[in-house]
């Protein structure tokens, strides 16, 4: 029996996924100005790596991608074992 048939009947657990895209610094003058529409300069661009974490603990890691008007993530490596 492999590692997934042993945990099948976990499959429908829902679990948070995060891939943190960046973190900045704002002054509380600078939030206050903040208003539906405006945007946040971030330092991270399309083609960057990012990790990706599941509960908190890294899993893999994938690039930022730009499709149409949204932002993703293509998965470039997943760890799994077994």
């Amino acid at each position: 029996m492999t590692v997934f048939e042993e945990i099948a009947h976990l499959a429908d657990i829902p679990m948070n996924a995060n891939a943190e895209l960046a973190r900045k610094n704002m002054t509380v003058r600078e939030i206050l100005g903040l208003d539906k529409g405006s945007v946040i300069r971030m330092t991270r661009s399309a083609g960057e790596n990012i990790d990706i974490l599941i509960g908190g603990t890294p899993v893999g890691s994938g690039e930022i991608v730009i499709i149409e008007e949204t932002v993703g993530i293509r998965i470039t490596d997943f760890n799994q074992e077994g």
